[in-house]
């Protein structure tokens, strides 16, 4: 039985009303007064580096910090994605969506300009350098699954048109001064018509976090990023990568791992070790029973992100009790979710054309204040 029915959605917001609040939102800034705040784009400014180029820390006149991407090649690819940020960006406006403060195209340079996080990505804290300083406690982190859902919520209900970003994962959760969750990163994303259910388009995004329908015939819905957002939250619960290796031919998705566990009520394994049994119960079991049902491989299946919002406030008994009780956790599953024995041990992000091609990430990207890929 789908949980879907007892929800209902909240009135997308005006157009116009949009329009106004974010024209003054961002700037164009001059290539000079960007080499200015950082140093000449200095390696120790340097926050990250991808494929797409380099993010480096800033400091404007007036003291404000900033990061600035800096893309490395501009190639007809990279001027798309250049194009499509800013464009995205200059949309919205939301409390869990990274800011766009400006960007910069001038001769062959093209920049984006956003807010510094200084805490810098969900991905560091959990599998990167600063895993080991433990300064993700559970309630640092159910904020984070209840910040980021907010912004995506935002994004696929009251952004207009509707947006779907197509690349949620860990490094694309920024965290500010006080630890709230930025949704970043929107080189990737795609905004859908009016009535348009969904778009078919070239796979872009990580594996571990893409969705069967995505992957295999490339349409692209709110239900994705619903997919991706659920692997997330199974990775804030139990500090697993989305794809563990088992042996070098072996890997398992993080949510076949998990849906055993949470069948059996085995939720204390599931809980990230670093935690040290300090979470609590309930909420920890919300998170998994929510990310499980995310990652269903059927996406009519999966709820949108405005009931997954309310799920892991734990609005509604009723809606939570109807979660538990949802037949995933009492039926063997007839479709895995995502396995990926044989892929190659480097292999992380795809992107696809007629066939799939699959790309190296950078491990020190980990650390990086900005989405990189």
């Amino acid at each position: 039985m789908s949980f879907r029915s007892f929800f209902c959605c909240r009135t997308i917001l005006d157009r116009s009303e949009h329009g106004r609040k974010n024209a003054t939102n961002w700037r164009v800034f001059s290539l000079k007064e960007l080499h200015s705040a950082t140093n000449s784009f200095n390696y120790d400014n340097k926050l990250g580096e991808g494929g797409f180029g380099s993010v480096y820390w800033g400091q404007l006149s007036d003291g404000s910090q900033i990061a600035v991407k800096r893309l490395k090649v501009l190639s007809n690819k990279a001027e798309q994605e250049f194009s499509i940020e800013v464009e995205v960006l200059g949309k919205v406006k939301h409390k869990n969506l990274l800011s766009l403060r400006g960007s910069c195209a001038e001769g062959q340079e093209r920049l984006i300009v956003y807010d510094y996080m200084p805490n810098l990505s969900l991905l560091s804290h959990l599998h990167g350098t600063h895993s080991a300083e433990c300064l993700l406690n559970w309630g640092r982190r159910m904020s984070i699954a209840i910040g980021s859902a907010n912004g995506i919520a935002y994004l696929h209900h009251h952004a207009t048109p509707h947006i779907i970003h197509r690349d949620i994962k860990a490094s694309n959760v920024l965290l500010d001064s006080d630890f709230q969750a930025r949704v970043a990163d929107f080189g990737f994303a795609k905004l859908i018509p009016d009535g348009a259910t969904h778009v078919t388009t070239k796979v872009k995004g990580t594996l571990g976090y893409l969705a069967p329908e995505y992957a295999m015939f490339g349409k692209a819905s709110e239900s994705c990023d619903v997919y991706s957002f659920g692997v997330l939250l199974l990775e804030l619960a139990s500090g697993k990568r989305p794809i563990e290796n088992l042996s070098p031919t072996q890997k398992l998705a993080i949510s076949d791992w998990a849906l055993p566990l949470a069948r059996e009520g085995r939720f204390s394994e599931i809980a990230d070790p670093k935690l040290n049994g300090n979470y609590v119960e309930e909420e920890l079991k919300r998170l998994v029973l929510v990310g499980l049902v995310c990652t269903q491989s059927k996406p009519e299946r999966r709820p949108t992100m405005l009931e997954v919002v309310g799920l892991l406030k734990g609005e509604s008994k009723e809606k939570v009790s109807s979660l538990e009780s949802d037949e995933m956790f009492r039926l063997e599953p007839t479709v895995c979710s995502q396995k990926t024995s044989g892929l190659d041990d480097s292999s992380d992000c795809m992107s696809k054309d007629t066939g799939v091609d699959v790309k190296q990430e950078i491990d020190s990207l980990a650390e990086t204040a900005l989405p990189v890929r």
